[in-house]
């Protein structure tokens, strides 16, 4: 289904709506974390017919792409993700513009042409495969899409040794350092919360992992709930097995639009919010109080602000960040989860409508 690409990528249309820019109809400039091979970077990166991919790094190589034709390089990465097993060395070098490749990151230095200078804005004439990789990081595009594995992006005032991630020490690059408009997370851990925090105050357009990835966990959630409603028709004998699984497959497009109207939904929230951050302030902050209180939130663990930070911004008129905001509306849906059930609201007839329109017209209808 690829849906969790697809949940992604309804975060990366709504940035760019903010910026006025379609992402289905304009070109834009991108780089990425992992190859076509990968499901989340792999389906992320057929999403779109105008994704100019300047850069790429997976765990193997290093592709260069500075001035790429976007018809013919989509045509490319449709065809590495329809083998069985690719890397970016599969990828056709005649359909690469000029000063482009592919490289190893085992190369001790890497050749630099004047297109590549240009397009990430470097000097000299080559570069470790690690620095050049921060600079993929560091580079001045519309996104940097990550659907790889690792985490990239800190804050200035965390140490790599609390980052946790090793492997990737000599690579990682702070929040502030980011130059591209939007991040998306399609994969896991990508950022640390404070540095999504610290480029989201520097003017970057970012959630957070859990709200970009969201929708390969809703899918899930979709797919048990009706597993466990179809099991109860084929006990009771109304339903073969074989017919349960026909039904299934059948529903598999409506499921995806569900899901995908919920990653909508919620990034249409985040994104609402946001636009009146600075008045909001206060009754978030009373929500974080109160949370706190009810023993549901420890706002230190969360890196939410404290009640002196709070006051700082309220002096400079800024409110919330939307990493910040996404960490608080996941507590109020906990929260708000443990109170309805608490209450008979359930079981008014209003709500028992809603509940039924969760499942697939299919399932409504029968």
């Amino acid at each position: 289904m690829a849906i969790t690409a697809r949940g992604a990528w309804e975060s990366v249309k709504r940035h760019f709506h903010e910026l006025g820019v379609d992402t289905q109809s304009s070109d834009f400039s991108v780089v990425g974390i992992g190859d076509m091979s990968g499901d989340v970077f792999g389906n992320g990166m057929l999403l779109s017919r105008h994704i100019r991919l300047l850069a790429a790094f997976d765990h193997r190589h290093i592709f260069l792409d500075p001035a790429p034709d976007t018809e013919a390089s989509l045509r490319e990465r449709e065809r590495l993700f329809a083998l069985p097993r690719s890397s970016w060395a599969d990828y056709d070098s005649a359909l690469i513009s000029a000063g482009g490749g592919v490289f190893a990151r085992s190369a001790k230095t890497i050749p630099l042409s004047s297109q590549v200078r240009a397009a990430l804005e470097l000097e000299g004439d080559e570069i470790a495969p690690n620095e050049l990789i921060r600079a993929i990081l560091k580079a001045p595009v519309d996104l940097l899409y990550n659907g790889g594995i690792g985490t990239y992006v800190k804050a200035g005032r965390e140490t790599h040794a609390q980052v946790g991630d090793r492997a990737n020490d000599a690579i990682r690059v702070n929040g502030a350092e980011l130059r591209c408009k939007v991040v998306a997370e399609g994969g896991n851990l990508g950022c640390t919360q404070l540095g999504r925090i610290e480029y989201a105050q520097h003017g970057g357009r970012i959630y957070t992992d859990a709200i970009d990835n969201s929708a390969g966990v809703d899918c899930s959630d979709h797919e048990v709930n009706i597993k466990i409603l179809l099991g109860l028709v084929v006990s009771d004998g109304e339903m073969t097995g074989k017919q349960r699984n026909k039904l299934l497959a059948e529903m598999t497009d409506e499921v995806g639009q569900l899901v995908l109207s919920d990653n909508t939904y919620q990034t249409q929230a985040l994104s609402v919010a946001n636009q009146r951050a600075a008045a909001l302030l206060e009754p978030e902050a009373r929500l974080i109080r109160h949370l706190e209180r009810a023993g549901r939130l420890k706002r230190k663990i969360e890196f939410l602000p404290s009640d002196e930070d709070i006051d700082e911004r309220k002096a400079a008129k800024q409110g919330l960040t939307s990493p910040e905001r996404a960490v608080l509306l996941a507590y109020s849906k906990m929260w708000l989860y443990d109170a309805l059930l608490a209450s008979d609201l359930p079981e008014d007839s209003f709500v028992a409508h809603v509940m039924a329109d969760y499942f697939p017209q299919p399932l409504r209808e029968r």
